[in-house]
Formats: C-alpha cells, sequence, structure tokens
C-alpha cells in the first residue's frame, strides 16, 4: 500500500502543478477571506524573516522546489541553487518563473535520491510531511550527507489548521498518515501527510546529529533552522 501512495502522491503533484500556488497564495478554492488570508500571509513573513537571517552562503540544495515559492527566497541566499523535485512539471514551472543561471535543476524521486556532493545549506518547504514516518530516518541521514561540516539545514512545514486547505476540502486529524486531495477538475489522490510538533521533530532532527531550533507561527507553520553536529574525530 505505501508504494503506492508514494506514486499517488508524485502524480498528485504533477497534476496539481499549474493550480499548486492557488493554495500558498490563497486564491481559487482556497480564499479564505480577507482576515483569513492575511493571518495566513502574516505566518508566511514570519517564515521569510526567519529564513533572510541566515548569512549568504556559496551552494544550497533544495529538496522538492516545486514551482518555485521558496526558491526565489533562498536565491537571494545562495550563489548557486541546486533544485530537485520529482515532478517535471512543477520544476518547468520553477525554471520559467526565475529563469536564473543560478539554478541547476533536477529531477529525481526523493525516495530514491541519494546525494552526490554537500552544501552550505540544505532547504525544504512542505515535503518533510509528506514522508511515510518508516521513511524518516533514511531521508534524514541523506540530508545529513548532504549538509557540509558546520552547514546548514532550513525546514518549512505545516501545522494542522482546517483553514490551510480548499474550501471544499475537509482536514482530518484522526492520526492517519494517510489524506485524500483532490484537485480542481475534482480528481482525488490519497498522499502522506504527518503533522509534527515543535518537540518532536526537534528531537527528530536531533537523532539526525542536528542540532536544530523548532518554531511555530500562531496557526499554520512550524519551521526549523538547524547546524550539523559533527564529531570531533571527522575531518
Amino acid at each position: 500500500m505505501l508504494n503506492n501512495v508514494i506514486q499517488q502522491q508524485i502524480e498528485y503533484y504533477r497534476a496539481r502543478a499549474n493550480e499548486y500556488e492557488q493554495w500558498f497564495y490563497r486564491t481559487g478554492r482556497y480564499d479564505r477571506g480577507e482576515e483569513i488570508n492575511r493571518r495566513w500571509f502574516d505566518e508566511v513573513a514570519i517564515l521569510k524573516t526567519a529564513l533572510h537571517q541566515i548569512e549568504p552562503v556559496e551552494h544550497i540544495l533544495e529538496l522538492a522546489c516545486g514551482t518555485g515559492i521558496w526558491t526565489q527566497e533562498i536565491l537571494q541566499i545562495g550563489q548557486q541553487i541546486t533544485a530537485i523535485d520529482a515532478a517535471l512539471e512543477v520544476i518547468e514551472i520553477n525554471q520559467q518563473k526565475l529563469q536564473s543561471p543560478h539554478i541547476t535543476y533536477q529531477q529525481s524521486d526523493l525516495f530514491t535520491w541519494e546525494p552526490e556532493r554537500q552544501y552550505d545549506l540544505v532547504f525544504f518547504s512542505f515535503w518533510l510531511s509528506h514522508i511515510p514516518p518508516i521513511e524518516l530516518s533514511s531521508f534524514l541521514q541523506k540530508v545529513f550527507r548532504s549538509v557540509r561540516n558546520g552547514g546548514q539545514i532550513f525546514i518549512i512545514d505545516s501545522l494542522f489548521e482546517a483553514t490551510s486547505t480548499a474550501k471544499n476540502h475537509i482536514l482530518k486529524n484522526d492520526g492517519s498518515i494517510y489524506q485524500m486531495r483532490k484537485l480542481n477538475d475534482g480528481q482525488e489522490f490519497q498522499i502522506v501527510k504527518v503533522f509534527y510538533q515543535p518537540d518532536q521533530l526537534k528531537h527528530l532532527l536531533r537523532l539526525a546529529q542536528f542540532n536544530a531550533e523548532v518554531k511555530v507561527t500562531e496557526n499554520y507553520f512550524i519551521y526549523a533552522h538547524g547546524q550539523k553536529i559533527t564529531s570531533s574525530l571527522e575531518p
């Protein structure tokens, strides 16, 4: 079942590519009205402020880069970006939108992807929650291998909040790691969605050898900024 859901999840984001930004920018089915939308964007501003407190670095790896919503932000921090996603459709939108010679794109399934080098910063947004818990340790080990000694990670993801999703979608927090998601045309896909609490995420990152500070916004987001823990025996 898990392999089927992972494949559905990839197909979901391929099919959702042209409407993905409606979710982030609160348009169409995701428009919750002026007050709730303002709350969302105020909290997005908190994320951006935290991210831009990072000092400029040379090389950044962005995992699950999507349509470029956050690629355009980290482009202000890194001299060179390697952006990876499983869905060619979102990569094409990202590339067309940013048109930057400082970004190298790779199409790769992050469940089978293996790091080829190390980076100053590894960034991923709204991806951790789509990793099945049984695969999380393996994924975070790959992230660890992707970060140079003394390098950093920055993670953004979702808190459980009913108004974060489409108006015609009911978000359930019943303990299941599986959720059904619907597109504008009515297609439905089953995906993985795990909501983490700050202490839980901090513990998981510590196990993966990252010393991280984990924070939440009032309603919608959880985010973490951390540094790779390196042994004194390492070169």
